[in-house]
């Protein structure tokens, strides 16, 4: 049988349905659509050169990869190769194939170090390894059973204070942005990342189809958002994901974030979700310990590994 590597058609939906439908078996604690495929696809930022390849072995999608470079970073030269493969179709140099390919694109694009991100399983970073790459930070998936879990009750919001959704906000998103580029900024990682480009992040953060204005929840003071918990939803499958979730810097320490969560649970339940996930830096202590009093159990964990090209 022959595997070979290509880039994912624009617009093709059996390419998007096939790219989610991998991504799904091979990393369930985060949703993926066809719809956002697409969308990926489509609204990237012209300077993170993104590429969507997929490994096909006699017609089939097998295997799949996200590659780009992180243009929203200070640092120039790093890019990111993201490679996942079905899990029952592994071993059959449709990963080998993938790196290869994304590392020569990447290379030709200007990038001198790669990040990937690989499961914590002694398999993916063996394969990881083999390839050169060695391992950096980590982060945790948590899964939280959101159709029976006891979570804790709604919680009113302290005086002079209000949680909204970001719905509320569809006339004029902009202090949304300004706030997501605070807490992102202040996100733990291996590549820093400043926003800066207003019509980037509403074409690739609040039009993404995976976005659930109703449920994410805003926390609003002193007339502005300082606080929230974005909401991912994928539908098809009743699974709920925390894109996000942070606080203003001068509002840190009073617990807004979890108000937000909270009320970003308790809406999700009610409209049907069954599952929600959500990710945390390891070394994030102050989320680790907010999705622990929510009831979140970790449930994998992926390693970040680094290569240097030439």
């Amino acid at each position: 049988m022959t595997v070979i590597v290509r880039e994912l058609r624009p617009g093709a939906r059996a390419d998007a349905e096939g790219f989610a439908g991998v991504r799904r078996r091979a990393l369930p604690f985060m949703p993926t659509t066809p719809e956002s495929v697409l969308h990926d696809l489509a609204h990237s930022h012209p300077g993170a050169r993104h590429r969507q390849l997929v490994a096909e072995e006699d017609g089939e999608i097998v295997g799949t990869a996200q590659v780009g470079l992180a243009h929203d970073s200070p640092e120039p030269g790093q890019g990111y190769l993201n490679v996942y493969v079905d899990p029952e179709r592994t071993r059959r140099g449709a990963g080998s194939l993938l790196v290869r390919t994304g590392e020569e694109y990447l290379a030709a694009q200007g990038a001198a170090r790669l990040f990937a991100w690989v499961l914590d399983e002694p398999a993916h970073r063996a394969f990881a390894e083999r390839h050169g790459y060695r391992p950096s930070r980590s982060a945790h998936f948590l899964r939280l059973d959101l159709a029976n879990a006891a979570l804790p009750p709604p919680q009113s919001p302290p005086p002079g204070v209000e949680v909204r959704s970001a719905a509320a906000f569809a006339d004029d998103p902009r202090p949304l942005f300004e706030l997501d580029a605070e807490v992102t900024a202040d996100e733990p990682g291996d590549v820093g990342a400043e926003f800066t480009d207003y019509e980037a992040w509403l074409a690739q953060t609040w039009q993404h189809p995976l976005l659930d204005r109703e449920l994410t929840a805003v926390v609003v003071a002193d007339g502005r958002p300082v606080a929230f918990s974005a909401a991912h939803t994928d539908r098809a499958h009743r699974r709920y994901g925390s894109a996000m979730t942070g606080t203003a810097r001068a509002f840190r320490g009073r617990g807004l974030a979890k108000l937000a969560k909270n009320a970003s649970l308790h809406r999700a339940r009610a409209a049907g979700y069954t599952e929600a996930f959500t990710g945390n830096d390891t070394g994030n202590g102050p989320m680790l310990a907010i999705n622990a009093w929510f009831g979140y159990e970790i449930c994998a964990t992926e390693v970040r590994h680094v290569r240097d090209l030439g």
